[in-house]
């Protein structure tokens, strides 16, 4: 695996091309033209490239005819290039590529109501509500999003949802009323009515362009970007470390497991194509009306929309002596409930004992598979249980059985749980919300790895902890 302890030089120097407000003008435009006539596939999502003439709005990696500069605008997001009237190329698929950590910001609040009208917030609520979960009110909520992306948080869930759809109707078979329920519209009409207005294009034009072979009704099949490069040998040994018989599978080149989704079910395996900076992804889904926050969840869980040249930097500055391995990742676990309930098992024991434990837990209670396999035990069925199989000290299954109990009454943070020290809470933290800032202080291989590398500052790489936090754990043969 390569190893990269120098920055890019000037001409590619990704931090500069920062999108940290809400217009083209926030952008460097001679470091955007370079990195577009380069095509390099590390700045696709970071910036997007309109063409006057034309209208259409294209990745800095379209293979489309290169346009004369004086017909060229550029834009840090999709949104900011659609809301100025732009419509997404046919050939780059804008919707395809992977979003920008610095478009997205680094307001808490913000990121975190980004994501709630991914999985859908406003589709099946209303603005009150989404305010309401984030502890805010609807005037402070919609100035952050004029503030930051010059329209109001409804705009922004259309612009995803027919963006989402767009995708679908590029590499699905659904028919167009399935991807308007997918997409998170409530009747045809809406949707046809909207696509139309936002993407230039009414739906059954893009489905009549569609030449590329579409996976079957029973199986979707998508194709999700990240910007090269992507470490998967080491994504996939820490998975194959940690994968459970039935819920999850690890192979040379994919991984895949079940999982729920509110009332939903499904598995999905992702392929990895390094060769299209990509994961080719095979879904199943019983209730497609989840379909959008399924995708957006497991992009997480493969840790696509990391932005490993500037992480990397960043770690390249604050830790000199550090060899770095270029493209890792964060390995995410499906769900923060899940990744608590796997932490409380991992405390105080080894991996291999660990991973005994939580097998025998998805063997006795993790509900069965029409495939053969198994899905995650959810929150009621341990909660009911007195976890005697366990072989483990009564107050941790206690710790487990309280943990389910609190997120049945809504106290997903945990707050008040007895049994979670610092470790238990950060590993989930870590795991289930693949949180970029956090170090694993008590963690016996970080503890090995911080032997060899004492001159390690863990606050000078904040907020990029986690992330040197793999670093040091590819270091450790034991912490992987």
């Amino acid at each position: 695996m390569p190893m990269n302890t120098r920055a890019l030089p000037p001409e590619h120097d990704t931090q500069s091309i920062d999108a940290r407000g809400s217009g083209a003008s926030h952008l460097d435009p001679e470091h955007c033209r370079v990195a577009r006539l380069a095509r390099d596939p590390r700045f696709d999502g970071r910036f997007f490239v309109a063409v006057v003439s034309t209208g259409i709005y294209c990745r800095p990696i379209c293979p489309a005819p290169t346009p004369h500069e004086r017909n060229v605008r550029y834009f840090a997001s999709a949104l900011e290039a659609a809301t100025a009237g732009f419509r997404p190329c046919l050939r780059c698929r804008p919707d395809s590529a992977p979003d920008s950590p610095a478009w997205r910001g680094t307001d808490t609040t913000l990121r975190r109501a980004l994501r709630l009208i991914d999985e859908g917030a406003l589709s099946t609520g209303n603005m009150t509500q989404l305010a309401d979960r984030l502890g805010i009110g609807e005037r402070h909520l919609r100035g952050l999003f004029q503030r930051r992306f010059g329209v109001s948080p409804k705009a922004y869930a259309l612009h995803r949802q027919c963006l989402f759809a767009k995708q679908l109707l590029h590499q699905t078979r659904l028919p167009i009323t399935q991807i308007a329920f997918a997409s998170g519209f409530g009747s045809v009409r809406r949707f046809n009515d909207t696509f139309r207005q936002r993407i230039g294009l009414a739906p059954r034009d893009i489905r009549r362009q569609q030449v590329e072979p579409r996976a079957p009704h029973a199986m979707l099949q998508l194709n999700l970007s990240y910007r090269p490069p992507y470490a998967w040998q080491v994504y996939r040994d820490f998975m194959s470390r940690r994968y459970l018989q039935g819920l999850e599978w690890v192979e040379e080149n994919a991984f895949g497991r079940h999982f729920r989704w509110g009332d939903a079910r499904g598995h999905f395996t992702a392929h990895h194509q390094p060769q299209r900076n990509a994961f080719r992804v095979e879904l199943a889904l019983d209730d497609l009306r989840h379909l959008a926050p399924v995708v957006a969840n497991i992009r997480r869980v493969l840790d696509l929309d990391a932005d490993c040249d500037v992480i990397e930097q960043h770690l390249a500055a604050s830790q000199p002596e550090l060899p770095l391995m270029t493209g890792l990742r964060l390995p995410g676990t499906w769900s923060p409930f899940e990744a608590m309930i796997r932490a409380v098992l991992g405390q105080q024991v080894s991996l291999i004992a660990a991973r005994r434990l939580t097998q025998t837990l998805i063997d006795h209670l993790g509900e069965p598979a029409a495939d053969g396999g198994r899905y995650f035990p959810d929150a009621a069925a341990i909660a009911a249980h007195p976890l005697e199989f366990l072989r483990m000290p009564g107050r941790r299954r206690q710790t487990l059985i309280d943990v389910a109990r609190a997120t049945l009454e809504g106290n997903t943070h945990f707050q008040g749980v007895s049994g979670i020290g610092p470790w238990t809470r950060d590993y989930a933290r870590l795991r289930g919300d693949s949180d970029p800032d956090v170090w694993l202080s008590g963690d016996a291989g970080l503890r090995r790895a911080l032997v060899k590398w004492p001159q390690v500052n863990a606050e000078q790489a904040a907020p990029w902890r986690s992330y040197l936090l793999m670093q040091l754990w590819s270091l450790d043969h034991e912490a992987q």
